[in-house]
This record gives C-alpha cells, structure tokens and sequence, in this order.
C-alpha cells in the first residue's frame, strides 16, 4: 500500500501521511459499513483522495502543489484499479529507490529497514547500536535528497539493471550479515534481521526471479539453516564442526539446495551464488569429518576470481588450512596481513591464532589472541577468544 502511495502522490512523507489517514478513516467506517470485498484497494483509494486533500490545502501556500495535485488527479476513481494495477512494479521501485547508488550505503540499509520492512525508527537504530534521534535525521535527509536531487521513483532499465541489483543485493546481504554475526552487543545473532533479510531476499525472487538473487536467498536460507546450533543455552558459541546438526533446519536447507542448484544452472550467477555453494556443501555434510574442504577450496578459488578481496582470500586460506594443514593455510594468511591488509580485521586474528595453537606455536597464537580481543566488540567472541588464551595457559 506504501509503495503504491508512494507512486501516486510522489513523496515519501506525503504518502505515509495518506496511509495513516486512511487507516483511522477505516477505523471509523468499516465497524459502522462493512468491512469492503477489497480492502487494500479502499485503503488505496482513501489515502490518494486524502493526499491530494493536503496537497490542495498546502496549494493555498505554495503554488507547486497545484501542478502536483492535478497531476495525481489524472489517476483513474477506480479503487480495485489503483490497487492491482502493477502492484509488483511499485514494490521494486521502493526497493530500487530505497538502495539508490545517491544514497551512502548505511542510509540505503537504514531507508530499506524502514519503508521496505516496515521496522520502526527505534527498532533499526537499537540493531545498530545508534540514537534513534540520529538515525531519524538520517532518514530525513534522504527523503530530501530523493525529492530535491528529483530520484526517479522507477525500476532499472534493463541496461542500468545488472549494476542497480548489486546495490539492492548488497543491502539486504549487510542486513542479514548483521543478524547472522552481530557487530557487537551481547547476543551473537540477531534473529529479527536475519528474518527480514529473509524476507526481502523473497520478495525480490518473487518479483524479479534474477539467478543471482535467487543464490543470495539460498545462501541466507543455509545460513541461517544454522542459527539454533550456533550457541549453547547460555550464549557461548559453538564452533561449525562441533554443531549438534540434528538441530539445523531440515526444510530451509532443502529450499535453499534447490534454489542455488537452479542458480548454479544459469550459468549466469554471481559471488551470492558461489557463497552459497559453498554453504551447501557444508549443510550436505553429515558431520564435519566429512566436509568436502577440496571442493570449498576449489569454489573459493572460483569466488576469488571473479570478486577478489582480502576476505574472500582470508576466508579461502582457511578452507586451504583444512584441505592442506594449517602451515598453508597460515602461509597464506602471513601473507595478507604482511600486504598491510586487514590489520584491524578480527576474524583474520582469530583465524591465525587458531592455525598457531594447531601447529603447536603457543607464543604466536598467544599474540593473536590477545590482538583479536582487542578488537572484539561482541561479548560471546570475546569469551570465545578469551577461553582459547586461557586454554593455551
């Protein structure tokens, strides 16, 4: 109803004025009329005529509403029409406006949050650890940046399409990141961010079925396929090869093989799809012993090619370390560091604290421990890492 709102009268604000008026006119008519055969379209209908009110009324002090009210007045009375009419289309372009490249990327995130999900101003700035006030402000500005700077409220064409869905993809890929490993606080996960990513990730195979969409849905489904045997009943983590895996879900496991299986087949997929093949082949593993790490090894390879970075290297020295030993796997990570890449990256820390304590270089892996703490922000790494330290003792 928004994103159709949206469409017709023009303005963020404006259309979540009109949704809330018409609301409150349901909630005085319906009881005393009926309930009617298509509410979503009397809502519709309710709130562009309540729109358009205001803007006449503001037309009275700025003469630019007169053009944008006659504008909207050309839109067909026929209620059903104005909610069926290319309802899918008005979802992408709030999804599409939402991640505009204009926009910085925490503001996208915080703008997808808000009008796509729904969430509330107080709920997105608690995940993130930020005063609501502050990212209220933020959400302001880009308001007014899409009206000022006249951001087309459109999908893609298909030319701009391949770069404008990396940004959305992005997006709810940094969404579900932040729910899957929170950034910091007490919990490890946040589930109600994972969920949303989730949901959005459907929402957007649903709607635009792009193979590389479809891979992100499957790496989050497999993912998250994991999130009731990630922490013990007090918190603490628990380590991928010493997961109970009778716990992992079973159902999102096997929509999220066939989802990637049918990306995988495009031959047209991108990094999402590799990341999720390689989390299937872990969720295809009956227990850790058997986790094909040659064939993680040889898709990391792949990722690496076509999306090269100092994570996905890092990420890869680690599938190495359990293909090859943790001396080449640690190679490969000496290597990183000594570029001067990722020096305040933890997990990097973390990881060659852990391939030091296997080769049996205490001192080293003492170090590392020590630097990955001081840069843990969330309480159950840092009790993680603490116990290895103390264990080394």
């Amino acid at each position: 109803m928004l994103a159709t709102l949206i469409r017709l009268l023009g303005d963020f604000d404006r259309a979540e004025e009109a949704m809330a008026e018409a609301f409150t006119a349901a909630v005085e008519q319906w009881p005393r009329d009926g309930v009617p055969a298509n509410p979503r379209a009397w809502l519709v209908s309710a709130g562009r005529f309540k729109g358009i009110d205001a803007m006449r009324r503001d037309a009275r002090f700025d003469a630019s509403y007169d053009t944008v009210a006659d504008l909207t007045g050309q839109y067909t009375n026929d209620p059903a029409r104005l909610a069926d009419d290319a309802v899918e289309d008005d979802r992408l372009r709030l999804i599409f406006t939402c991640c505009h490249p204009a926009l910085a990327q925490d503001t996208q995130v915080a703008m997808t949050l808000r009008e796509v999900c729904g969430l509330t101003t107080e709920e997105i700035a608690s995940a993130y650890l930020i005063p609501a006030p502050t990212l209220a402000q933020r959400i302001v500005r880009a308001k007014t940046k899409i009206r000022d700077a006249r951001i087309p409220y459109e999908i893609p064409s298909e030319k701009e399409l391949p770069e404008r869905l990396d940004a959305v993809l992005r997006v709810v890929y940094l969404v579900f990141n932040e729910g899957y490993v929170a950034s910091s606080g007490d919990a490890l996960t946040r589930a109600d961010l994972s969920a949303e990513a989730i949901r959005l990730g459907r929402l957007l195979v649903e709607l635009l079925p792009e193979p590389e969409a479809a891979g992100l849905l499957a790496l989050m489904l497999l993912q998250d396929s994991r999130r009731s045997a990630r922490t013990t009943g007090d918190g603490d983590i628990v380590l991928l090869d010493e997961q109970d895996r009778s716990l992992w879900n079973g159902p999102q496991i096997a929509e999220g093989l066939e989802l990637v299986q049918g990306a995988l087949a495009s031959r047209r997929f991108g990094p999402y799809t590799l990341q999720a093949a390689i989390a299937s082949a872990h969720a295809e593993a009956k227990s850790a012993a058997v986790t094909d790490w040659r064939r993680i090894a040889g898709i990391y390879d792949l990722l690496l090619d076509i999306e090269p970075s100092p994570v996905v290297e890092l990420n890869r020295a680690a599938a190495i370390a359990m293909r090859d030993g943790p001396a080449a796997g640690l190679a490969l990570i000496d290597g990183i560091l000594a570029r001067g890449e990722l020096p305040a990256y933890q997990p990097a820390h973390a990881a060659r604290a852990e391939l030091c304590r296997r080769l049996g270089r205490a001192e080293e892996a003492r170090r590392s421990y020590r630097r990955a703490i001081e840069l843990t922000r969330q309480e159950p790494a840092r009790r993680y890492l603490e116990r290895r330290l103390s264990e080394l003792a």
